[in-house]
């Protein structure tokens, strides 16, 4: 006997399409999330309190201070539209250009990777062209130095 349906029947693939999507709701529970993260190391510990340190140090307006947190060859990018700032000098003179009108960095998140360092923040401003910056800052340390201090805007109140 012949027929113009397919050979196979109609439960079987709808108990496949079952238990594919069981195995993949299987696996998506088995994923790690945010709960299941790794703790950090000794060394990114010290990483991130050597960023909580250095965003804590914006408010006394101590330009000494905040470059005591970098490494000779630091690089400094202010936002992702802009060119990093490179070398020590360099690096101290942007900070110096909008240091006094810095009110506060308060950090939201932090997540640190080996040498890395990422922290959400919300860096608050007294006068100038912004109030509020909310953006995410990328830190690569070594040597319990900063290297490189990138920072990617999300949102500006001006």
């Amino acid at each position: 006997m012949k027929s113009d349906s397919p050979s196979r029947s109609p439960g079987l693939t709808r108990r496949s399409a079952f238990t594919t999507a069981g195995l993949g709701l299987a696996a998506i529970a088995n994923m790690p999330g945010r709960a299941d993260a790794a703790e950090w190391t000794a060394a990114e510990k010290a990483n991130v309190q050597i960023v909580n340190d250095f965003c804590a140090a914006w408010p006394s307006h101590n330009l000494d201070r905040i470059m005591s947190f970098f490494a000779e060859n630091c690089a400094y990018r202010v936002t992702e539209a802009q060119e990093p700032n490179k070398g020590r000098q360099a690096v101290q003179d942007r900070i110096k250009s909008f240091l006094e009108r810095v009110q506060s960095f308060d950090v939201i998140e932090t997540l640190a990777k080996g040498p890395m360092v990422f922290n959400e923040r919300h860096d608050h401003f007294t006068a100038g062209p912004l109030k509020m910056w909310h953006g995410v800052g990328v830190f690569f340390l070594k040597d319990g130095k900063i290297v490189e201090w990138y920072d990617y805007t999300i949102s500006i109140d001006r």
